[in-house]
């Protein structure tokens, strides 16, 4: 898939919460590129003096009708909070659409669930759009510490039935993502996991159990972005170092050396 640099124009900065900033973009001039559900954008940081690399952060959802790039921002750093005080008007230069995404499943209706946790639920959204717009029907599952870190509720409702777990019990039902009444309840054909690497693996070890194809998108520390760098590498099951930016971050979990048999 073509690659490109552009200077993007930025038409939206909404803060969800003090950490989550949401970015919408758009190219002034011609429609917007193919982008996959599971790819990313390497974005230039140009308001951060101590801040030499681009940041990678995953496609949240692209809206064609208003030509726009939606980006969520995680809040962790110098860079991403010189992302976080971009203002409408501004320019953001991005190296996009990278990696490889999520599969679609052959065929049509399949039950797709896609399990997401922090900032992991961001490619979901894309995801879940992908999915309906092939005939299949997707459930999300999103978890978060409290009430106020599942974000983007209403999008995801848009797009399919949306299940929620907090280990508060602030929303949805208590406790992780794995323990959710919906994993007994529906038999699904396919699972697609984003977050924290050990939400990642439960999952993983969930579908390997019921041997439903399961694929996870890594979250790996990233820099190129073409895997030239090797910062991001990951084990695959054979033992051998594979580029998390330019093989995925989209993986089958039967392809990663994750110890997640019973």
């Amino acid at each position: 898939m073509k690659k490109y640099v552009k200077d993007l124009h930025i038409t939206g900065v909404e803060h969800l919460r003090k950490d989550y900033v949401l970015l919408r973009l758009t190219d002034q001039t011609n429609p917007l590129p193919e982008m996959q559900p599971g790819q990313f954008v390497e974005v230039r940081v140009d308001k951060s003096a101590e801040t030499f690399l681009r940041r990678p952060i995953s496609i949240n959802y692209v809206d064609r009708a208003n030509n726009e790039l939606w980006l969520l921002v995680h809040v962790v750093g110098q860079g991403t909070a010189a992302l976080s005080s971009l203002k409408p008007g501004e320019f953001l230069n991005c190296l996009f659409p990278l990696g490889n995404g999520f599969t679609i499943p052959e065929g049509k209706n399949k039950q797709v669930l896609l399990v997401g946790g922090g900032v992991g639920t961001a490619p979901l959204l894309y995801y879940g759009e992908a999915l309906k717009t092939a005939s299949h029907t997707p459930t999300f599952l999103l978890g978060g510490r409290s009430a106020c870190d599942v974000l983007q509720l209403e999008n995801f409702e848009q797009q399919g039935h949306v299940c929620v777990t907090t280990e508060d019990g602030s929303l949805g039902e208590k406790g992780y993502v794995t323990n959710h009444s919906v994993l007994n309840e529906t038999m699904f054909d396919a699972i697609a996991t984003c977050g924290p690497k050990p939400m990642m693996m439960a999952v993983a070890r969930y579908a390997s159990q019921k041997a439903i194809p399961c694929e996870a998108s890594l979250e790996n520390m990233m820099a190129c972005g073409v895997g030239a760098c090797l910062c991001c590498v990951e084990k695959n099951h054979e033992g051998h170092n594979i580029c998390v930016c330019k093989e995925g971050p989209v993986f089958n979990i039967n392809q990663l050396q994750w110890q997640i048999s019973k």
